[in-house]
């Protein structure tokens, strides 16, 4: 049966509740005003690779239109490689 917290003591006692978590497996049901809100639990086995991943491949998207807008307003003859081994001697 998971652990009842209220929003101002998880708010207070963050560090020792997520150690309880990481440490223990212990669940906490978040309550507002005594009503549940939320629930509290370590991640299942593989959920953080999983969510490590998702990060990451969010992470590339961004970096290929971060790229495919730098090219489309590239003026210069030279490329960006060149520009900088220029800048290297």
């Amino acid at each position: 049966m998971p652990t009842t917290i209220g929003v101002r003591e998880l708010k207070n006692r963050t560090s020792r509740v997520i150690r309880a978590v990481r440490e223990e497996m212990t669940e906490y049901v978040v309550t507002v005003r005594g009503e549940p809100v939320a629930i509290l639990r370590p991640l299942a086995e593989g959920e953080a690779q999983r969510l490590r991943q998702i990060e990451i491949d969010e992470r590339l998207v961004e970096m290929k239109a971060l790229a495919q807008e730098v090219a489309a307003a590239w003026t210069s003859e030279k490329s960006g490689v060149e520009l900088v081994a220029g800048q290297r001697r």
